[in-house]
């Protein structure tokens, strides 16, 4: 099982949640996982066009690691997985929210700038 190799100290809070949230995809499925609830592998990949089976597998094992996905195992057949956040993972996701409303706003005015230029 890969690992995340830093886990502090930290310099500051910020730096404590940047370790937590490094990677492209790590925002991405927190913010699948609170838009849509409970979902399995194949719909956590169709949810995030772009990810590699590799990454997803690598970033949902250390958010596990993390404290903020619950990954629940069904002994059935076919064996189902089932990924959900914890409380913790609810918790990242309120306070990225208001950076998410931030790339919002950067994105619309930089879309304005490009209709200005052409």
């Amino acid at each position: 099982m890969t690992s995340n190799p830093r886990r502090g100290p930290y310099i500051c809070g910020i730096d404590a949640a940047m370790d937590v949230v490094t990677g492209k995809w790590k925002s991405l499925i927190l913010w699948e996982l609170d838009n849509h609830g409970t979902r399995r592998f194949g719909e956590l990949k169709r949810g995030l066009p772009g990810v590699s089976e590799k990454m997803l597998i690598q970033h949902l094992r250390e958010m596990e690691q993390d404290g903020l996905v619950h990954r629940e195992v069904y002994r059935e057949v076919p064996p189902r997985v089932e990924y959900s956040l914890t409380e913790h993972g609810t918790t990242l996701n309120d306070a990225l929210r208001p950076l998410g409303a931030w790339g919002t706003k950067r994105s619309q005015r930089l879309a304005a700038e490009h209709e200005l230029v052409s």
